[in-house]
C-alpha cells in the first residue's frame, strides 16, 4: 500500500530513475524502497527522491511499410521486397502518455536502471525506450541492470542489490533487435506476395507467412498426409511361455535371424504369418536353455524444475490446458499471486545459492497444501512432503547453465489456495511437485534380461522391478508403467538353467499411422525441433539447443495459426486433436520448402544466439537474410496458389481483405 503523501517536500537531490516493463514490476520495486512516497501519474516517487515508473509492453514499435513511403499503404507485388535503408520505430497510441512521462523523467534523472524482464525482449524493450529518448553517452554508459526473477519482496530486494552495468548486455540487446528486423522483413513481405497471388485464384483473405508459424503449420500438414496415405499392415509376434523346474512361469519373445531378414520391414517386424506359425509349432512342449543372464541396478534422477515449454507440455497432457492459458495463468502466479517465480523462463536450472532459501520454499508449500481444498495432487504432495530434505542437492542446481532467468519454481510466499481460480491450483501444484522432486532421493529399480535357447530360436525375457520409488512417491501413478514387453514378476533365472517351454503363442498386431499431434505433442515438437529438421549439420547442433519460437512466443503463435483458420482442434476430451485446414494445407501447398520446414528459422535461432554470446555480428545475420529475401519473393511473383481456388477464407482471415490496413500488416511478422 502506498502512502499518500502530498504534503512532502522531497529533497533536492541526483534522481535515480528505475524502469520497470510493466505496472507489477514497479509496484513490486516500490515496495522495497523507502517510504513514505506518492503514486504519480505513470510514476511513484520514494522518500529519498527516487522514481519507479514502467513500460506497459513494448510502447514502440516498428513502422508500418507507408511509413517509409506512403506508397506502400496499396499491396503491390511490384514494390516487394520492402527493405528498409534507415529502420524506424514510433510510439504506440495506446501508451503514448506513458511513454512521455518515462522520457520527461529519463531528462530529469541522473542515475538509470533498467529493469526489463531477464530474456532477450525485455532487454530489448526499455532499451529501446532509452534509445528513443536520447539519452547522452555518458549517462548512457552508467545505466545499470537489474535482473529480477521473483516479485516477493526479498527477491526483489536481492536482485537492487546485485546490479549489473547495462551495456555488458548490448548483445542480447541486438540479438532481439535483429530477431524484430528479421521477422518484419520476412512476414511482410511474404504475407504480401502470397495474399496478393491468392487473390488472383479467388481466396479472399490473408495468407499470413512467418518464419516460426509457417514451419509449424507445416509440420501438421504434413503429419496429418501421412495419416491419410498410411496402410496398416500386419506384423506376427511370438511368446514363449516357460515353466522353471521350481514351477515359475513366465514368458519370452521370439528374436528372428537374419535368415528371416526376407520377410520383415525395415523395423525388424515380421510379416509372415506362416514363418511366426512354423515357430509356435516348433517350439511347443520342448526343452529350454538360458544362455545369459543379466541384471542392472539404475538410478532415475528426478526431473528438473519447469522452464515454460515443460510446464506447458505437462499441463497440455494432464490437465488439457491450451499453451496461451497456461502461459496467462503463470503470468497471474508470478504477478497477482507472487507464488511462482518468472515464468517465461526458457531454463530447467537452479542457481547454488537459491538453495538456502529451500527450507522457507518447501515450508510454503506445506502450508499453501493445508490451505488448499483436497485434490489427487494436494494430497500426494501432503502425504510425502515431511520426507523432503532440503539438505539434498539435486543436478537443477548448477550455476553454469544460468543465463539471465532460471526454473519456474514455487516462491516463500503463504497464501490460501483455495482462493486461486482452479487452472492457478493445477499449475501451482505442478510447479511445486517438479521442486519437490529436487530434495527426495532418486528412483532405484533393477532392469533384468536373459536369452533363451528354445529349438535353435533365440528368445529373450525382460523384467523391470522397483527397488526404491524414491522421488516417485509424489507421483499418482506411483512406479512408471513397465516398458512394452516387460515383465514386473520374474524368477531368479540362472545362466545355464534348463527351463521347459510349455507352449507357443502367435500374436497377431498391425501398424499403426503416426497420431494427430495435440497441444502437448506439438509443443513438444516445437521445443525438440531437431527431429523435423532435414539438414544434418543443423540437426546435430540443435539437439542441445533447439526450439522452434520462444518461451514467450510459442502460445501466442499456435492461438494465431488456429484464429487464422489454418488449423482446428477436433475431438473431446482433454487431448483434441489438432489438424490442418484445406486453407492452411493449400498455403503449405504452395510456398517455397524452405518456407514449411524448420531448417531455416532453426538456422536463425542459431545465429541470433550467436549475436547473444557476441560470436557473430548483426550484419553477419541481416546481409545473407536480405539476399534470401530477394530470392524468395521473385519465386513468389511466378507461383499462382492454384490449390486454394475455390476456397473459403475463414471468418478471422476475411477480417483482413483491407489488406493496407495497419491490423493485417502487425498480424503476421513471426
Amino acid at each position: 500500500m502506498l502512502d499518500g503523501c502530498a504534503f512532502i517536500q522531497y529533497p533536492k537531490i541526483a534522481m535515480k530513475l528505475f524502469i520497470a516493463e510493466k505496472p507489477s514490476l514497479g509496484r513490486a520495486i516500490a515496495d522495497v524502497l523507502p517510504r513514505p512516497q506518492k503514486k504519480e501519474d505513470g510514476y511513484i516517487r520514494v522518500s529519498n527522491g527516487d522514481c519507479i515508473t514502467w513500460c506497459i509492453g513494448h510502447l514502440l514499435e516498428q513502422a508500418e511499410p507507408e511509413a517509409y513511403d506512403p506508397s506502400y499503404k496499396k499491396w503491390r507485388l511490384e514494390d516487394l521486397p520492402i527493405i528498409p535503408l534507415q529502420w524506424q520505430l514510433v510510439p504506440k497510441k495506446k501508451t503514448r502518455k506513458q511513454l512521455a512521462v518515462i522520457k520527461k523523467l529519463i531528462k530529469q534523472a541522473e542515475q538509470l536502471v533498467h529493469v526489463g524482464d531477464p530474456d532477450r525482449e525485455g532487454q530489448l524493450l526499455v532499451d529501446q525506450v532509452i534509445e528513443y529518448a536520447g539519452v547522452p553517452g555518458d549517462k548512457r554508459d552508467n545505466i545499470q541492470r537489474c535482473l529480477i526473477n521473483d516479485l516477493n519482496p526479498d527477491a526483489v530486494q536481492r536482485a537492487l542489490q546485485q546490479l549489473k552495468l547495462n551495456k555488458d548486455f548490448s548483445a542480447l540487446s541486438t540479438s532481439a533487435l535483429a530477431r524484430s528486423r528479421a521477422d518484419w522483413l520476412y512476414g511482410i513481405n511474404m504475407t504480401r506476395a502470397y495474399t496478393l497471388q491468392g487473390r488472383k485464384v479467388g481466396y479472399d483473405g490473408l495468407l499470413s507467412v512467418g518464419r516460426v508459424q509457417t514451419p509449424v503449420l507445416g509440420l501438421v500438414v504434413r503429419r496429418d498426409r501421412e495419416i491419410e496415405a498410411f496402410v496398416s499392415k500386419p506384423y506376427f509376434e511370438v511368446l514363449a511361455h516357460l515353466r522353471t523346474t521350481r514351477k515359475e512361469s513366465f514368458s519370452a519373445k521370439w528374436q528372428p535371424s537374419e535368415a528371416c531378414t526376407p520377410y520383415m520391414d525395415e523395423e525388424g517386424r515380421v510379416l509372415n504369418r506362416r514363418l511366426a506359425e512354423n515357430v509356435v509349432g516348433r517350439i511347443a512342449d520342448k526343452p529350454a536353455h538360458v544362455v545369459s543372464v543379466e541384471r542392472k541396478k539404475r538410478k532415475q534422477s528426478p526431473p528438473l524444475p519447469y522452464n515454460l515449454s515443460s510446464l506447458q507440455i505437462d499441463a497440455a497432457r494432464i490437465f488439457g490446458m491450451h499453451a496461451k492459458l497456461v502461459l496467462d495463468t503463470c503470468q497471474a502466479l508470478y504477478e497477482r499471486h507472487k507464488l511462482v517465480t518468472y515464468p517465461r523462463s526458457d531454463c530447467r536450472y537452479l542457481p547454488n545459492g537459491h538453495l538456502k532459501e529451500a527450507s522457507a520454499v518447501i515450508d510454503a508449500i506445506n502450508h499453501n497444501c493445508d490451505m488448499a481444498e483436497p485434490s489427487d495432487g494436494i494430497r500426494a504432495l501432503k502425504s510425502s512432503i515431511g520426507d523432503a530434505d532440503a539438505g539434498r542437492k539435486s543436478k537443477a542446481w548448477n550455476d553454469k547453465k544460468i543465463q539471465a532467468h532460471h526454473a519456474i519454481i514455487p516462491t516463500r510466499k503463504k497464501c490460501d489456495l483455495s482462493k486461486l481460480s482452479k487452472t492457478e491450483r493445477q499449475l501451482y501444484e505442478l510447479i511445486a511437485r517438479q521442486y519437490l522432486c529436487q530434495f527426495f532421493p532418486v528412483h532405484e529399480y533393477t532392469d533384468s534380461r536373459a536369452e533363451i535357447i528354445i529349438a535353435g530360436g533365440l528368445f529373450v525375457a525382460s523384467a523391470r522391478q522397483p527397488l526404491s520409488l524414491g522421488w516417485k512417491v509424489l507421483f499418482q501413478a506411483g512406479v512408471e508403467d513397465q516398458p512394452s514387453g516387460e515383465q514386473r514378476e520374474w524368477p531368479a533365472l540362472k545362466k545355464g538353467e534348463n527351463l521347459h517351454c510349455l507352449k507357443g503363442e502367435l500374436l497377431e498386431k498391425h501398424t499403426h499411422a503416426p497420431a494427430y499431434f495435440t497441444d502437448a505433442t506439438l509443443l513438444a515438437a516445437m521445443t525438440g525441433i531437431s527431429r523435423y529438421v532435414t539438414d544434418p549439420e543443423v540437426r546435430r547442433i540443435l539437439k542441445e539447443t533447439d526450439g522452434l519460437g520462444t518461451e514467450a512466443t510459442r502460445a501466442g503463435i499456435l492461438e494465431l495459426l488456429f484464429k487464422r483458420g489454418f488449423l482446428v482442434r477436433e475431438g473431446r476430451g482433454k487431448a483434441k486433436q489438432i489438424k490442418s485446414t484445406a486453407a492452411g494445407r493449400g498455403l503449405i501447398q504452395v510456398l517455397p520448402e524452405t518456407a514449411t520446414t524448420p531448417d531455416m528459422t532453426s538456422h536463425w535461432e542459431l545465429e541470433l544466439d550467436g549475436i547473444s554470446s557476441q560470436k557473430i555480428s548483426y550484419a553477419h545475420f541481416m546481409d545473407p537474410l536480405t539476399a534470401t529475401l530477394h530470392v524468395l519473393i521473385q519465386q513468389s511473383k511466378v507461383t499462382l496458389p492454384s490449390e486454394l481456388k475455390g476456397i473459403t477464407a475463414p471468418k478471422y482471415a476475411k477480417e483482413h481483405r483491407k489488406y493496407g490496413n495497419k491490423k493485417a500488416n502487425k498480424k503476421q511478422l513471426e
